[in-house]
């Protein structure tokens, strides 16, 4: 198969050859669709830039740590499986990349972790960690021993970190919110909201956004309790299923997922008689969501561009390494789906 080149991607992306490069090297004034569009057209044309002469020139080896926590969501293995690409793709250019699961929820191990990270042996360090006071203080040492460090997916924007890649989530959980609202206006009922912990910061912002909404602009709708399904399919689809069997269950007209809880979520769906009367929104494309979304169990889905969130980690923290400036914070498109646009 013949060798994609740097007009090849500009050709698949729509853009000129100077973009693609601004791009490839980090240079400001392009806008942030146009970057996630070159970015997918790397990905989908395999192309690999060839900067390793420009590594060598400067004797520069990137040594890059992501530490992600473990989940049983089809997102995050997508998550893992970028990483793992990205390791292999990148030895040539100088880019060692290693990948460490550490428990979704135990934010001590997340921080012993952290704090077993020498800038003898790491560059820069991508988090996927829950937002705790000690995982926050495990961060900030680390920086302060000089590591760089990125924040992936959920964001702790009150610790040293110097960038978040990912979604704007308060605004996912608003447009959740807003659709629901307007899906079930004139009906009256409940809304669960379904999380899957009150400690990972994406999951807090994007309820809060729905809640947001909902309270200001949709009084028909009532909250209901927070819903913890752990990441877990088994405890997702005991607390929907209590739920669906309960009092407040009899008038639930909307479910907001906001994450990958698919499984167990669909199942407690589907075993459940009244499944097409709720309107439910989903978080994360993937095979299982994507049959949901079709046969009408999910009514929208919202996703991100996971391999786009790992390669612009890897981008920002060679960035960093080369004490070059960044950008302000930008975040990446959040993606809504029907069942008439999947792609």
């Amino acid at each position: 198969m013949k060798k994609a080149t740097i007009n090849d991607v500009a050709k698949a992306a729509r853009v000129s050859v100077a973009t693609v490069d601004r791009v490839l090297n980090h240079r400001a004034g392009v806008r942030l669709q146009t970057v996630e569009k070159v970015h997918k057209a790397i990905l989908k044309l395999n192309y690999k830039p060839n900067i390793l002469s420009g590594n060598l020139s400067k004797g520069r080896t990137y040594r890059l740590l992501f530490i992600v926590r473990v989940a049983r969501s089809n997102f995050m293995d997508r998550l893992g499986e970028s990483i793992d690409d990205l390791s292999e793709r990148l030895k040539d250019e100088n880019v060692y990349i290693e990948k460490r699961m550490v428990d979704t929820f135990d934010g001590t191990s997340a921080a012993s972790m952290l704090d077993s990270v020498s800038p003898k042996d790491w560059d820069g360090v991508a988090v996927v960690v829950p937002d705790l006071p000690l995982v926050r203080q495990a961060i900030d040492s680390c920086v302060a021993r000089g590591v760089k460090v990125v924040t992936v997916v959920s964001d702790l924007p009150s610790s040293a970190r110097s960038y978040f890649v990912g979604i704007d989530n308060i605004a996912a959980g608003r447009v959740a919110g807003r659709l629901l609202g307007r899906f079930t206006l004139g009906s009256p009922g409940h809304l669960a909201v379904l999380v899957a912990s009150l400690s990972l910061r994406d999951h807090v912002e994007r309820h809060l956004g729905c809640v947001q909404v909902i309270q200001a602009e949709f009084p028909h709708l009532t909250l209901l309790p927070t819903l913890e399904g752990r990441d877990n399919p088994e405890d997702t689809f005991r607390v929907v299923n209590e739920l669906l069997s309960s009092p407040n269950g009899k008038n639930l007209k909307a479910i907001y997922s906001s994450g990958d809880a698919s499984q167990g979520l669909i199942e407690a769906l589907t075993q459940n008689e009244r499944q097409k009367d709720i309107v439910t929104i989903s978080h994360e494309l993937a095979p299982l969501s994507r049959r949901a979304l079709l046969d009408g169990t999910f009514d929208v889905i919202l996703s991100q561009n996971v391999e786009y969130e790992a390669s612009q980690a890897v981008a920002l923290l060679r960035q960093l390494c080369d004490n070059e400036p960044l950008e302000r914070q930008n975040y990446i498109g959040t993606d809504i789906f029907f069942p008439d646009n999947l792609p």
